[in-house]
């Protein structure tokens, strides 16, 4: 697990891990570089629970950065994600390390995904079928590549990922699907059915802020997959990433794009609130059409 300036949710996600049963783990947390509470709840609870270790980068490095950096350290034969403010459910642990100890040809694994709003109201779920999540994996048309249900529901072979080489810095968004599609290609993806994972989504959260962006790294990442299959380097690839950037006048056009997707889980549900964030998308971005039109429909 990675943080930065995650002090208001990092109890409760530490407590999620930490409170897991039947399996022997490690927790590996690096703190890039937090400038809030965060080090100082870390160093009071590795006190407490000595399976928590703790790694500092001394300034802000990035997600895949601090993802690298806490992989290199991890001992265990499989490597589980974990994102600061989010929730493993009880079992998750235990179900995903029985998931790959039973099925040898399998390097990749996931549960299921229950997302919810910051205010916590359910918005969605996200469970894959296991007959078709490995070819979706394995797709080089952008349209149909997908990945595991969340970033953070994953848990992989340890040996497999040193093998591809790991997180690459290259990919500052979609880190995680640039990981799963080399994965993939030393063995099977087989995801758990069951909601074993709680996410927020937010506007300030990367899946949020940078949907625009993951959409463009995705094509890159299908192409880098195209390349791979024909025995060809994929170099032009991580240069292309590389050099990839969000437009800054984009910036409140994708919070209010984010607000809109927010409001739209939650019409069915709670339309008062689907409203609110309707009027959230207005206000990041006042031309933004569709937004108009579901605010007025009430």
């Amino acid at each position: 697990m990675a943080v930065y300036n995650g002090a208001d949710h990092l109890p409760k996600t530490l407590d999620s891990v930490l409170c897991q049963h039947g399996v022997a783990f490690e927790l590996v947390v690096v703190d890039d570089g937090s400038n809030d509470a965060s080090a100082a709840i870390l160093a009071a609870r590795q006190e407490r629970d000595d399976r928590l270790r703790v790694l500092h980068h001394e300034q802000n490095q990035g997600l895949t950065a601090a993802l690298i950096t806490a992989c290199r350290a991890a001992c265990g034969e499989f490597i589980a994600r974990q994102d600061v403010g989010d929730i493993s459910l009880p079992g998750r642990l235990e179900t995903q390390a029985r998931v790959l100890r039973d099925h040898p040809d399998v390097v990749l694994t996931a549960c299921g995904t229950r997302y919810l709003s910051a205010e916590g109201w359910p918005l969605f779920e996200s469970v894959q079928p296991e007959d078709a999540a490995d070819a979706a994996l394995r797709s080089t048309d952008p349209r149909r590549l997908r990945g595991p249900s969340h970033h953070g529901a994953t848990m992989f072979l340890r040996r497999v990922y040193e093998q591809v080489g790991g997180y690459r810095r290259a990919f500052r968004v979609a880190q995680d699907l640039d990981l799963w599609t080399r994965l993939v290609e030393h063995g099977r993806f087989l995801p758990t059915a069951r909601v074993l994972y709680e996410a927020e989504i937010s506007p300030d959260s990367v899946s949020g802020r940078q949907r625009a962006r993951q959409r463009a790294m995705t094509r890159l990442i299908a192409r880098a997959c195209a390349l791979r299959r024909k025995g060809e380097n994929d170099a032009p690839i991580l240069r292309a990433a590389e050099v990839s950037r969000l437009r800054p006048g984009l910036r409140r056009l994708r919070a209010a794009e984010a607000y809109y997707f927010i409001g739209s889980c939650l019409r069915e549900t709670r339309p008062e609130a689907a409203s609110l964030y309707f009027r959230r998308a207005l206000r990041s971005f006042p031309l933004h059409g569709k937004a108009w039109l579901r605010w007025l429909a009430g």
